[in-house]
């Protein structure tokens, strides 16, 4: 039995401790703040309840073998999981709507032909029979075995495949020349466009195999969690805490013990020192590795940490008075008038004039205080650290306007309707997580910038979970995460995966 200290509580590290536990294992967490989920928090007040992180749930099958594996009781025991469908109303600056029903690529096709004119959804199916070539060649070495240490096979080419007919025949380079040479509709692209942003990433230079993420979304489905995601993270944490996992709340680490090339414990804020036989980390390797928490590129720590993206989500919780509608949709994208724009603008660390805004209104009595209200999201992808300065309450709020102003296309009656608002930046997730970045999945291509850390370090008994670790940023990844790290504890260096 091994004592393992795990360095933060989110949901990839809660995941890999459940796993650690339940194979023996005597597992500590410890946690800088007051709670446990990462970026899978909850807000409260007056009977409003609001997801802070992630609001739907994809790849759901990651959490349920998360949960067969940790105990007797499956992941649908603990939590209630609908289907969201349709799974999205996209609105686009021409005033063209679709509804894109779940987990059905003919009905996708349907939809798409039936609002933007004959051949749109062929075009769509036809690049969705691409990226699933580019699933089934991804799928194992970035997401379900350890990444290597010399990632050069992973990282050396985009297998996104180039189109078999038409005059140009060559491999796209990024998902906005996918967008543009292979749908050729401005809508099909901003739709395109979207999947990436939702994930952090810029269009103009995520590249083609990003078009895994819409992919994955359109084949195995969206779900929602009943109470909101943060009910994952609660069962979790019970699942935890039956597994006799140990937590510290408030226990924020400033070092790693290294002695003869192997992590053998921590040094804690307050001068506690925890030995450990095994050490790991699921909080931003980036800020653990600035502030000198993990041995340093010196002493043999990670070398690489994803270095393309630098995005962050501001996010308006919005308190409606009045019942939701009755033909109201789950999840509405309302589409910026200008998308190649509003990318460029992101990618140089500009917030756009007319941001892409996603509108979630889950029907939902657990999140309202009554049937005459309505708890209601706004998010939109912006630059984590912007090039005219630091995100202020200011900005924040003038920024959430434009967010307000545009959702008007999805809720004409909003202004009106709103008995209060919060406004949520980069700064409060910088407050929640550690960092005020949101961390992409892991894409090959781009010369491996998109290619987080490797789970394992070459320091001997230190390992990293969690979305700033392989496979990346994603709730779906970071159950993943957990999977490979505890393989990796248990089985040594000649885990491959799960099969």
């Amino acid at each position: 039995m091994a004592r393992i200290a795990v360095i933060g509580a989110g949901m990839g590290a809660m995941a890999a401790a459940a796993r650690l536990a339940t194979a023996g294992h005597r597992v500590t967490v410890y946690e800088r703040g007051a709670t446990y989920g990462g970026s899978v928090g909850r807000r409260t007040r007056d009977g409003f309840a609001f997801d802070t992180g992630p609001g739907l749930l994809h790849l759901p099958a990651v959490w349920r073998d998360v949960f067969v594996k940790t105990g007797k009781e499956p992941l649908e025991r603990c939590v209630t999981l609908t289907q969201v469908d349709p799974a999205s109303r996209h609105l686009f600056a021409d005033g063209t709507s679709v509804l894109l029903p779940n987990a059905s690529r003919a009905g996708v096709v349907a939809a798409l032909d039936a609002a933007l004119g004959a051949g749109a959804g062929e075009r769509w199916g036809e690049f969705l029979g691409r990226a699933r070539q580019t699933w089934e060649r991804v799928r194992r070495p970035l997401l379900e075995e350890p990444l290597p240490a010399d990632p050069a096979a992973p990282a050396s080419e985009d297998p996104y495949p180039a189109p078999r007919r038409g005059l140009l025949r060559r491999r796209a380079a990024t998902l906005a020349e996918v967008g543009g040479r292979e749908l050729r509709d401005p809508r099909l692209a901003a739709l395109l466009d979207a999947y990436a942003a939702a994930y952090g990433l810029v269009p103009h230079t995520a590249p083609a195999a990003a078009a895994v993420l819409p992919y994955m979304e359109q084949t195995f489905g969206s779900w929602y969690v009943a109470g909101g995601t943060r009910a994952l993270a609660e069962a979790l944490y019970e699942r935890c805490l039956a597994r006799r996992v140990e937590f510290a709340f408030g226990a924020g680490v400033v070092a790693t013990d290294v002695a003869g090339g192997r992590a053998c414990g921590l040094v804690l804020a307050d001068g506690t020192t925890v030995p450990a036989d095994t050490v790991v980390s699921g909080a931003p390797l980036p800020v653990l590795s600035r502030e000198g928490a993990l041995p340093g590129r010196e002493a043999g720590g990670w070398p690489r940490c994803q270095s393309q993206v630098r995005t962050g989500r501001v996010t308006v919780l919005l308190a409606l008075r009045g019942e939701r509608a009755p033909d109201a949709v789950h999840r509405t994208v309302v589409h910026g008038p200008d998308g190649p724009g509003e990318w460029s603008a992101l990618a140089a660390g500009r917030l756009p004039e007319r941001p892409t805004v996603t509108v979630l209104r889950p029907d939902d009595p657990l999140v309202r205080p009554d049937g005459a209200h309505e708890a209601l999201t706004l998010t939109a992808t912006v630059p984590a650290e912007p090039a005219s300065g630091a995100w202020t309450a200011g900005t924040g709020g003038e920024f959430a306007d434009r967010m307000v102003e545009a959702a008007r296309a999805a809720v004409p009656d909003l202004p009106d309707r709103v008995l209060w608002r919060e406004v949520r930046t980069p700064e409060d997730t910088r407050a929640d997580t550690g960092s005020a970045v949101v961390p992409p999945p892991a894409l090959p291509g781009v010369s491996g910038a998109l290619l987080p850390a490797a789970n394992s370090a070459p320091v001997e008994g230190l390992y990293a979970v969690g979305g700033w670790a392989h496979p990346g940023g994603g709730l779906a990844h970071a159950g993943m995460s957990g999977a490979l790290v505890a393989g990796l504890v248990v089985e040594g260096a000649g885990f491959r995966g799960s099969r």
